[in-house]
């Protein structure tokens, strides 16, 4: 079984208000992601938000870790309640394809362009918790080369939206397709 995992615990800094609740084409940029995952996961949780469409659960270890404490909540997650993988994708990547499981299969994987966007396997934890936990640098790409995943060029490479400005090219494109 797979779960999908939004990551939404950031601060939203560069955009200057909380980008989940953005909206393109008429949807939360929230509401978007855990759509796309509900299409290819048995289950989605949402991870560093306590209001979202879906379960939610906590950052782990504690919040203001970046990504890897919503991988580690989700791994943790998906390994106490039967899952064998973890996609995830951040919260701010609209446009994500209807094929990316497919495309990262199997796990251990991630996006060579936007690593947040990955497939984990849930036995993965424990090695995030021991990254978490070290000095060394708590990156996706640390993360990604502890567990020996590959990087994958998706077919469709969705939006990263950063900025105020970014959702303002995602629409357009949106409107345009």
């Amino acid at each position: 079984m797979i779960l999908g995992a939004v990551l939404a615990g950031g601060q939203s800094s560069r955009f200057g208000s909380d980008k989940a609740l953005a909206e393109l084409g008429g949807q939360t940029l929230l509401a978007r992601a855990v759509a796309t995952l509900e299409a290819q996961c048995d289950a989605v949780v949402v991870v560093g938000r306590s209001d979202a469409p879906t379960t939610t659960i906590p950052d782990r270890p504690a919040s203001g870790m970046g990504p890897l404490g919503g991988i580690a909540a989700a791994l943790h997650h998906a390994a106490n309640h039967g899952y064998a993988d973890v996609l995830t994708c951040g919260v701010d990547c609209a446009g994500l394809a209807a094929n990316t499981l497919g495309d990262l299969s199997p796990a251990p994987s991630y996006c060579a362009d936007q690593p947040v966007i990955g497939l984990w396997p849930a036995s993965a934890a424990a090695a995030v918790d021991e990254l978490l936990a070290s000095d060394a640098k708590h990156s996706m790409r640390a993360f990604a080369q502890l567990v020996g995943a590959r990087a994958v060029r998706l077919s469709a490479i969705p939006a990263n939206i950063n900025t105020r400005e970014d959702l303002v090219a995602a629409q357009e494109y949106h409107d345009g397709h």
